[in-house]
């Protein structure tokens, strides 16, 4: 069954017969996250009833923060990654202002009883909700058999002897451990999004790029990366270097751009899904003193890159 999307709090119940639900953040979709997800769809499956999610967008921590908060991944990708944990109903919640004003009892019986016609409700152990986070685990074991559900916590996930978080995750992205991060989402790092036409600077200077915007979301990482690159569903397995950031030396953008040049590729890309796997980190972003530094400073990415990857190093020798 294909999943569904919802983005109310108001609206029809979208699981009449009954639902088995998981209400988090899901950022990320790291192993405590598939946890909850696989026993969802387990019980569900054991009862003949539909496997839910409620979750957020934005994150509740980053509607709440004066900061830019880093989230590890997009309404597209939490969906999709919903999806292939088997979950047949989304109902990620638009975090607003009037969303923060409900108290918890009226989220519970508004949103996992009417929306949801929750019959199990299951969270991590630390999950709080409602108006001043005045909702826990404890409230839900409260109210459900008034309601007709019963409430279930996971334990957290050790990996490395530490729980498995999505902030553990942010910080290990940001200090440049992959193979850490790979280790608690069960999956390498990958930003994906669609190629758009940029001015096209980087073929000018022999170095073509596959542009996707990131918009309002805030990366984990910026910087010069070894990656590899997936076109549209295929695996990521096309090697390349990558720039994250901000393009200091041409200041051109406000937001963060993602550029991936793809090692020995011809074709055209504008338009196509790609998925960039991030395998490590090179630098940080510079701004130089014009386009002859930056060439030769991309030059040297390539090949750092190339050797980051396991490739053969580059057979020409450039002046």
């Amino acid at each position: 069954m294909t999943l569904r999307l919802h983005r109310d709090v108001d609206g029809p119940c979208l699981t009449p017969g009954g639902g088995i639900v998981a209400i988090g953040a899901f950022d990320g979709l790291h192993l405590g996250h598939q946890a909850i997800l696989s026993e969802v769809r387990r019980r569900a499956e054991a009862a003949g009833l539909v496997p839910a999610v409620i979750s957020f967008d934005p994150l509740p921590r980053a509607y709440f923060s004066k900061e830019p908060v880093p989230r590890l991944s997009g309404m597209r990708e939490k969906a999709e990654g919903m999806a292939a944990a088997g979950i047949h109903e989304l109902l990620s919640l638009r975090f607003d202002r009037a969303l923060t004003e409900m108290s918890a009892e009226d989220f519970v019986r508004k949103v996992i009883v009417g929306r949801m016609a929750a019959r199990e409700v299951w969270v991590g152990e630390d999950f709080r909700f409602g108006h001043r986070r005045g909702g826990d685990f404890a409230l839900l074991q409260t109210m459900g058999p008034e309601l007709g559900f019963t409430a279930h916590a996971v334990p957290p996930v050790i990996v490395d002897g530490e729980r498995v978080s999505s902030s553990r995750v942010r910080t290990l992205l940001a200090e440049g451990d992959f193979a850490g991060a790979t280790r608690l989402l069960g999956r390498p790092f990958v930003i994906d999004g669609h190629v758009e036409r940029g001015k096209q600077l980087g073929r000018t200077l022999g170095y073509p790029t596959a542009n996707v915007h990131l918009g309002d979301r805030v990366s984990p990482i910026l910087g010069i990366f070894a990656v590899r690159i997936g076109i549209g569903d295929g695996p990521c397995s096309w090697p390349g270097v990558a720039s994250l950031g901000f393009r200091p030396t041409v200041n051109e953008v406000r937001e963060p751009l993602l550029e991936a040049h793809l090692f020995d590729f011809s074709g055209d890309l504008y338009g196509q899904r790609i998925g960039v796997e991030f395998v490590r980190k090179l630098r940080n972003e510079e701004k130089f003193d014009g386009l002859d530094a930056l060439t030769a400073q991309m030059r040297q990415d390539e090949i750092a890159a190339r050797q980051a990857l396991g490739m053969n190093p580059i057979l020409v020798e450039y002046p």
